[in-house]
């Protein structure tokens, strides 16, 4: 990694995945983030980062959007 340890909750960039997810565990050596509308756990495939301010900004863009869509939550 980078020197960057998150916490449990922490909002974070995956830099292989290239998107942003609310950590949730550690198991071993991977990092299991979720993404902010709730969906499908995922192991980071790459260093962690904090999220900025203009990513924690799409991200939320994105959850309302497609809560507007009627997706559910």
């Amino acid at each position: 990694m980078n020197g960057y340890t998150p916490q449990i909750g922490d909002l974070v960039w995956d830099e292989g995945a290239r998107t942003v997810g609310r950590v949730m565990d550690r198991v071993g050596t991977y990092w299991q983030l979720k993404p902010l509308d709730g969906g499908r756990e995922w192991d980071a495939r790459g260093p962690l980062r904090p999220a900025t301010a203009a990513q924690r900004l799409a991200a939320g863009v994105a959850l309302a959007n497609a809560r507007s869509r009627g997706r559910p939550r």
